[in-house]
This record gives C-alpha cells, structure tokens and sequence, in this order.
C-alpha cells in the first residue's frame, strides 16, 4: 500500500489530504499496534497529546483524542506545546504513546501528526508501516469501563519550562536577547524558558491567533529578528520555528549564525568542558566544510550522516554521541533531549556567551562559512547518479581541483526525478561553475 508517513510523521493540507477522519483512523491504528506488540501489557494505557497554535490543530486535536481513548487508551491533553516539550512530557510522565499535531515551519494550511514512543522516542519505520496497514481495518472496541479517559493536563508549560532552565550550570546574567516565537507552539514557553533563566527578553510574534504561525516570521524568514536585535540592541536574536523543535540565531550586528555554526560553538564548550561524549558531533552531509574544518581544528570528531535528522538521532543514539544536528537549525542535545530543541539550544549558546564572556559574534567566527552552491537537474534517472561512469569521473575530477578547499556532494531526490549538486568552494563564483559544469555533464548522462 502507498506510504502515509514520510520522514517526520504524516503531513500535508489540513482538511484536504489531512482530514479529521484520518486523524482519527491513524489513532486507533497506532493504539492497535502498540497493544498487539505488547506495549500496554499489564496496565491502562496512556497517551499525551500535544499541538502548535494552527486553527486546524484544534479538530485534528479532537479527532486523535478520540481516537485513543475509543480503543482504551487514557489521554492527558496538552494542549499547546512545542514539539520537544510533547517528547519531554512523553518521557517525564512515564506514558506509552505521545501524539505532536504539527507541521513545523510549513505554511499554515499544513498540518501533521506525529507518534512519540514510550521515551519520547520517534517511532520505527517499521512500526509506521503496522499502523498504515492496520487503516480502516476491523477490530474488537473496548466497551463499558475499558474505553479511555481524556483529562486536561494542568502544568505542562511550566513543567518544560523548569526541566529547560534545569540544564544550565549558570544564570544568564541579564543578557539582552530576541526571541521570534513564529506565532507558534513556543510563545508562551520560550520567553517564559529564557526570563527563568535570567536573561532579559524582547518577544517578537509571540500572539498567534491560529492563522499567522510562520507567516513572515520565525527561523525561515529571519528579517524581522536582525531587524528587531538591531533596534533594540540586544547581544543575540533567536528564530524558532511553528513547533520549535528547530532555531537559527543572528549577533548582535545582525549577522545570520546557522546551525552548523550553531553546533560548533556547543561542539567546543562541551569538549572544553569533558561533556561531548565519545569527543564527536553528528552532521548531515549538508553541513559545510567550514564546520568539518572548524572542528578538525578543535580537535573534535564529526559523524556524518544522510540528512534528516532522523538519521542524525539514530547514529546518536546507536553509538552514544551527545550532540548533533542540521544545517538548518535542528540541534539535538541527547542529555537533556530526544529530539531538536530550539528553546534549549539558544539556552545553551546564551550560557556559553555568559561562560566565555564572548560575544556570539565572536564565538561563531570559530568557523568560516565556505560558499555553498545547489543546482537542481530535473528529468534525469537519479538511481543512476552514484553508479555512472563518466559522471563518477567528472566528479573525482572536480574534487581533485578542490582539493581541500572545497568538496562536491551529488544527492538524488527522495521525492522527485532530480539529482542535486551541491558544491562547496573558496569563492562563490568558483562553487558555481564547478556545480554547472557538474550538471550539464549530469544531465547529459543521465536525461530520462
């Protein structure tokens, strides 16, 4: 049967491909499934549910609800909370299944629903693949007392709030500091999370009113945080995104610091520390070479993994690392966390300002950002792309120009008949003509 789940749950328009009867079908297939696998063996069942600020969180909300607790399952309502708090709570109040109604920074028509594991953990593909075939599927319904119970739950906020400030060494001193909330799950929590902490916070687009999360705001639109940090003159800015599982971070000049610069100012402060296990942080393949180079210089080890940052919790999680994360703002602290976490991440970077006496300026210029060129070849049979001679030539070509100065990465869509070339480089007009000289020969070989 076609996949429902992709690589972060199940998404897509709320109402259209996301409908209240899905959300209500997928419910009691994953109740289903965790019961047949033995999960709620020897006790009531429970599941926490928790959503971002979107209008359609609230049917969808429902829809899950009773979906659960019609196939037994007690629930405790979170209401609205940040994807990495859901998780939190998950683990923290012992619970089977933790459901996170989001679809992160997408637009405000999407909608997504995701299942947490016991731990706060996300689920396996393989189990994804027992809840899509257990859809529309007859069943024995509980009956009588056997049916769950739906509570509100009180403190959740406050609860996150406290583990969040719980995992510094130090206050923040006052530090001036933006927060771009995104209109999302974090309004409330994040400013909440960061004022705990000491630091003296200006909250902008922090007043979702169910329509307007991520609309011009938040960590995919960064132009009103360097506005604001400016005018203010606050030490740093951080953009969230609608669920707050991701951020990105400008200095106090308003110059854009990323989430490889990101992990490698965290990267430094816990190996100087002795707390980065194993003395290595894991990437994606799409972290630049300047983050490979500035933590060659440290003295600290990076594990490169496919990009998502599913797979950058696996090698985490399998070999025990504690830091790792995306480009993109997706930073995973595994001590305190079992997913991205942008509330804990600009916790930890304003600590480690507080720590160093540095501005974030100076701690991000540990790393120099290579120019980074992508060209897109559509049309072209990208199962072909690792496996073609001449192509496999034209890049060990390329890449011996380079040198050590730059790299080539060619990576085959995951949804679509395109490769991409991405090319990193010393100036940006050398990367470009590498990356066009990489595609024409691409789509020379490889058109469809």
């Amino acid at each position: 049967m076609p996949r429902i789940f992709g690589t972060d749950g199940v998404r897509g328009l709320a109402n259209g491909h996301l409908t209240a009867e899905l959300a209500l079908d997928l419910s009691v297939a994953a109740a289903r499934v965790l019961a047949d696998r033995g999960e709620f063996e020897g006790h009531r069942p429970l599941a926490v549910v928790g959503r971002d600020t979107r209008i359609s969180g609230q049917f969808l909300e429902h829809a899950v609800v009773a979906g659960l607790a019609s196939a037994g399952v007690d629930v405790l309502r979170l209401r609205v909370l940040p994807t990495p708090a859901v998780a939190y709570m998950t683990q923290a109040l012992g619970a089977d299944l933790g459901v996170v109604i989001s679809a992160s920074h997408n637009p405000m028509p999407d909608n997504g629903i995701k299942f947490l594991a016991r731990g706060g953990l996300k689920l396996d593909d393989a189990v994804e693949r027992e809840i899509e075939q257990h859809l529309d599927q007859p069943w024995d319904r509980p009956l009588g007392g056997d049916v769950g119970r739906v509570t509100p739950y009180a403190t959740p906020v406050g609860e996150y709030v406290e583990h969040l400030v719980g995992t510094l060494s130090r206050p923040l001193d006052g530090i001036k500091v933006v927060l771009d909330c995104a209109h999302g799950a974090a309004s409330e929590a994040g400013p909440m999370a960061l004022r705990a902490a000491g630091a003296d916070v200006i909250a902008i687009n922090a007043e979702p009113d169910g329509l307007n999360i991520n609309d011009g705001c938040g960590s995919t639109h960064l132009e009103p945080l360097r506005a604001a940090v400016r005018e203010h003159g606050a030490a740093a800015g951080f953009a969230l995104d609608g669920d707050a599982d991701r951020c990105l971070a400008v200095d106090h000049r308003g110059n854009v610091v990323d989430g490889d610069q990101i992990m490698a100012i965290l990267a430094i402060g816990m190996a100087e520390s002795g707390h980065l296990p194993r003395n290595t942080v894991v990437a994606t393949v799409m972290s630049n070479l300047g983050f490979v180079q500035a933590m060659r210089g440290a003295g600290v080890g990076v594990r490169q993994t496919k990009v998502g940052d599913r797979y950058v919790l696996e090698a985490m999680r399998v070999s025990g690392y504690g830091l790792g994360g995306e480009q993109s703002g997706h930073v995973i602290m595994s001590e305190y966390a079992t997913t991205g976490d942008g509330t804990l991440t600009a916790l930890h970077v304003l600590e480690r300002m507080a720590v160093t006496g540095q501005s974030l300026e100076s701690l991000a210029s540990v790393m120099t950002r290579l120019p980074q060129v992508l060209v897109n070849v559509p049309d072209v049979d990208k199962a072909r792309a690792d496996d073609d001679p001449v192509v496999a030539a034209a890049v060990a070509e390329e890449e011996a120009e380079l040198g050590e100065s730059g790299r080539v990465l060619l990576r085959p869509s995951g949804t679509e008949d395109l490769v991409r070339v991405m090319v990193e480089a010393r100036t940006a007009d050398e990367a470009r003509a590498v990356a066009e000289r990489l595609a024409d020969v691409v789509k020379r070989q490889l058109s469809l």
